[in-house]
């Protein structure tokens, strides 16, 4: 299928590596102009190197989205690079390993305030688009009263809830400036040097646990999760406003009415 996202512009945070470079990478097989912002130098300078390498327009910069107007700012400096804007992931995430109240602050400033800077920050550009889009990644832990095995869980699960709700309540105003929204919930992704390998390595039982709560026999790729947001921000999916898509192999034990 066409997904009709070639010659777009898109901007991708937290992207140097695992589920955000994917789909910075999926997007460029497509066609699509990318920006994509991360904390470390040699990761980025990578990502864009390889993403330059597919033909099409990449830029990347060293950012902390917990620094808001760097954040802001960063943000309308990639949208003049690109040449216009269509389409916003907020991918990046406060890692759930960090304990106690650090945890619950970084969840706050990352995850929570860095989708409403984003989305403040982008939709006056994502106006002028005939194709816009907004995907936020949250998490099936945003939905579950499980918690999944890591020191921050309840921070990273409460913020992702947030993500959540704060996208399918903007959804139904923006989509009346042509401006869908909709989140992607994974499941546990196993990707190296990911989270769930480090699981794999020192929890291995809860490694084996979610594995065997993935029906369809395995835990997710970077890929699985690239896919969904892919059609999501097409023009593919033009009439799919405010929903919470769970991507987690059949995880999620329960009937989503």
């Amino acid at each position: 299928m066409d997904l009709q996202l070639k010659g777009l512009k898109a901007i991708i945070t937290g992207a140097s590596k695992g589920i955000g470079l994917r789909i910075a990478q999926l997007f460029a097989d497509e066609g699509v102009d990318v920006g994509i912002c991360a904390r470390t130098e040699a990761d980025v300078r990578k990502a864009v190197e390889g993403l330059k390498a597919k033909g099409v327009n990449a830029i990347g910069d060293v950012v902390d989205v917990a620094k808001g107007d760097e954040y802001v700012a960063w943000i309308d400096s990639a949208v003049k690079r690109l040449g216009g804007l269509d389409i916003f992931v907020h991918n990046v995430t406060a890692s759930p390993s960090n304990p106690g109240l650090r945890g619950w602050d970084l969840a706050y400033n990352i995850d929570i305030l860095g989708a409403v800077r984003g989305v403040e920050a982008t939709v006056p550009h994502l106006k002028q688009s005939k194709n816009a889009a907004i995907v936020m990644i949250a998490s099936i832990s945003g939905v579950m009263s499980k918690a999944l095995p890591a020191p921050g869980v309840y921070a990273y699960g409460a913020a992702k809830a947030a993500v959540i709700s704060y996208g399918a309540q903007i959804s139904k105003d923006l989509a009346k400036h042509g401006i869908r929204v909709n989140m992607v919930s994974p499941g546990p992704i196993y990707f190296e040097g990911g989270p769930w390998d480090r699981i794999k390595a020192r929890m291995p039982q809860a490694y084996e646990d979610a594995l065997k709560h993935c029906v369809i026999g395995r835990l997710g790729t970077p890929e699985d999760i690239a896919n969904a947001v892919a059609f999501l921000a097409s023009p593919r999916s033009a009439f799919t406003v405010g929903q919470n898509l769970h991507v987690d192999g059949g995880y999620m034990q329960h009937v989503a009415f």
